[in-house]
């Protein structure tokens, strides 16, 4: 993912790019479009769609997604791991609710990763106007940001989640709490 124009990303140190299985893998274009090698043959799915298992949960999650993020891959494919990443440590946070803290890395990087490369969340051709598909990780951490009082970061979010055509209801929303809340603040004489 570290080699995507214009994102700040420079892997997890404790990640051994190299020794990752099919860190090294290059595809096949002869057939018209990329196959990659598999065990059975090629597969049209990258090293980084396929290295995270469905069930895989709590410390294998974390480890192989931070592994897929280093696989060969395209932006989209990093998108729906790290938001696959998110929504099952959110399912999960109860069971491993220090699982919050990586939820929070993993949508702010899928955000990153969608302000660098929008192509991630767009089915649309390069001479079309764009259109998003829905995500789920910011959304998801925004929630976790306004349920925890941090309004003025969840509205930060929620603006730039609107680059991208969502969240505008929500950051009118959280705009209105955050502006409650500093008149309050005036009001009683403390500051925001």
């Amino acid at each position: 993912m570290a080699a995507i124009p214009g994102i700040a990303f420079d892997g997890n140190p404790g990640v051994v790019r190299g020794a990752v299985p099919g860190a090294g893998d290059r595809p096949d274009e002869s057939y018209g479009s990329p196959m990659w090698p598999i065990a059975e043959g090629r597969a049209s799915a990258t090293p980084a769609s396929r290295h995270v298992p469905f069930d895989a949960r709590g410390a294998v999650l974390v480890a192989r997604v931070w592994e897929a993020l280093e696989l060969p891959g395209s932006a989209m494919d990093y998108h729906f791991v790290l938001q696959g990443a998110v929504d099952r440590l959110w399912s999960g946070r109860r069971a491993d609710p220090a699982g919050l803290e990586l939820l929070e890395v993993f949508a702010r990087l899928d955000l990153a990763l969608m302000e660098a490369a929008p192509q991630a969340v767009s089915f649309d051709a390069a001479d079309a106007p764009a259109t998003f598909v829905r995500v789920t990780s910011v959304p998801r951490l925004i929630g976790l940001l306004e349920r925890e009082g941090a309004f003025t970061e969840a509205l930060e979010l929620a603006r730039r989640l609107a680059h991208f055509g969502q969240g505008e209801d929500v950051a009118a929303r959280l705009s209105e709490k955050a502006g409650a809340l500093v008149a309050e603040a005036a009001a009683g004489g403390g500051s925001a």
